[in-house]
């Protein structure tokens, strides 16, 4: 089983940085000149990544709107249920597929995410050789609970992937799709305005485990030393506090 991604240097210096470098003309804001198309409804474009930095993996990119500087936790209600709808149809059919020993589907906002460009994206990259499974724990997903429904629920993770708050969503229920991106659009609106004053980005990443689909939301900043270094995540102390500030605010 492989269990390092070769990422190809040659390409990776081609890829056009919109984040930081604000000065960058956006490829996603030139729909006309948008090549490999693979799918699209309305705004949302699905299409092969121009910048295949990854050996061995299908590599996709999904186009949220046309609008570079809106963001997920801006979106109207009848666009957030209409880009999750397509987006997880689009990674179920790469799973479905049958060509990639797993698929994920991803994303990245702000100057920490480790994403390049600002314009609103995810993405789906079908990997060959590799398994995300192999480096996934049932406990990561566990956590303080904030809300629950039939077939879905929110929580606070009380132990975290990487640390130090990530928010789960876990779906057991195919037909609540509406809710889940209720619940990731809450998220994203509490970490960058209801959360703390420096978080400004986070990613979005999504799973299949045990029969579920599960949303894990996690801000970003600068990685610790203990995780990097040596694998330890961090909880903090305050995760309960949190769920009851999220229910204050939101729910």
């Amino acid at each position: 089983m492989q269990t390092h991604l070769l990422f190809n240097m040659n390409i990776g210096t081609q890829k056009p940085e919109s984040i930081r470098n604000t000065e960058t003309k956006c490829p996603f804001c030139e729909r006309e000149s948008l090549t490999d198309i693979i799918e699209e409804k309305g705004e949302i474009i699905w299409l092969k990544n121009k910048y295949p930095v990854l050996a061995n993996a299908f590599q996709t990119v999904l186009i949220e709107t046309k609008k570079c500087y809106s963001e997920l936790s801006q979106y109207s209600k009848e666009h957030l249920y209409e880009l999750f709808e397509f987006g997880l149809s689009a990674w179920e059919k790469t799973i479905q597929s049958g060509e990639y020993q797993s698929v994920i589907f991803f994303k990245n906002h702000g100057p920490y995410s480790g994403g390049t460009l600002r314009h609103p994206h995810m993405q789906i990259i079908g990997f060959k050789e590799a398994d995300y499974h192999q480096n996934i724990h049932p406990s990561q997903f566990e956590g303080i609970l904030i809300e629950q429904q039939p077939g879905i629920e929110f929580n606070i993770s009380t132990k975290p992937k990487m640390g130090f708050y990530e928010l789960n969503i876990l779906l057991e229920d195919r037909s609540k799709v509406k809710e889940l991106a209720d619940y990731i659009q809450l998220s994203t609106h509490f970490l960058l305005n209801g959360f703390s004053k420096s978080c400004n980005s986070y990613n979005l990443f999504f799973y299949q485990w045990e029969e579920k689909i599960i949303a894990k939301v996690v801000p970003r900043f600068a990685a610790s030393p203990l995780y990097v270094g040596y694998s330890f995540p961090q909880v903090a102390s305050n995760i309960d506090a949190v769920a009851e500030k999220i229910k204050q605010m939101y729910l």
